[in-house]
């Protein structure tokens, strides 16, 4: 399999994903306040969205990168 058939197919695989869940989520640990031996840590949840449109388009450049590199041979 050459290096274009591979980015191709992560591409695709890549844009699946991001269409499929619509985004990630992660926890973040701040440091509030602290005080002597006593330390206040606050855990926040951080959402990311993955627009549509980008999720399709990396489809499309998937599949299209995949064709080339089937042609190539």
């Amino acid at each position: 399999m050459n290096a274009m058939r591979i980015v191709g197919v992560l591409l695709l695989v890549v844009g699946l994903a991001g269409f499929l869940t619509g985004g990630f989520s992660f926890t973040k640990d701040t440091t509030q306040a602290k005080i002597g031996p006593l330390e206040l840590t606050v855990k926040e949840r951080e959402s990311v969205n993955i627009p549509q449109w980008l999720s399709l388009g990396a489809m499309v450049l998937g599949g299209v990168v995949l064709v080339l590199g089937f042609r190539k041979n």
